[in-house]
């Protein structure tokens, strides 16, 4: 099963929820994302006239795609239900809460499915703090396989 995580979103932000939703996707953008070439780098997501949407994910043109291929950085409807979004709007209210994608993967039915994530952005000290406990726990498991 291929997954492609944001591995920025757990450096830079806390993720107090998570939810998963489908996403619109053309033809040549299912076949570039089963190649792995799609970037998180600015990716978000945002809420608009009671629907979902997710804004500057980055999916490479497919290669062997024809002149019709699609726009890298067009914007995604997300498939959500109506209280799911209700929901998301309403926290989103909250100041420092943004909505952002965590990893794209493919479900046993093999549809595209899109984890995304209600965060609050860490501060520069919690960064620190995270880089120190994971270092602390990678020197653990080296010491654990070397014996």
């Amino acid at each position: 099963m291929i997954a492609l995580q944001n591995r920025q979103a757990s450096h830079s932000y806390f993720i107090e929820e998570r939810y998963t939703a489908g996403i619109q996707l053309l033809g040549t953008e299912v076949k570039s994302l089963r190649e792995g070439k799609a970037s998180f780098n600015d990716a978000y997501c945002i809420i608009i006239e009671g629907e979902a949407w997710i804004k500057s994910l980055h999916i490479a043109p497919y290669t062997h795609g024809t002149a019709n291929n699609h726009d890298p950085l067009r914007d995604r409807k997300l498939l959500l239900q109506k209280r799911e979004i209700n929901k998301i709007q309403s926290k989103l209210k909250e100041k420092g809460l943004t909505l952002i994608p965590l990893r794209i993967f493919f479900s046993d039915s093999q549809l595209v499915k899109v984890e995304i994530g209600l965060a609050r952005g860490k501060k520069l000290a919690d960064k620190r703090e995270s880089l120190k406990r994971k270092e602390a726990e990678r020197e653990i498991r080296r010491g654990l396989a070397s014996n």
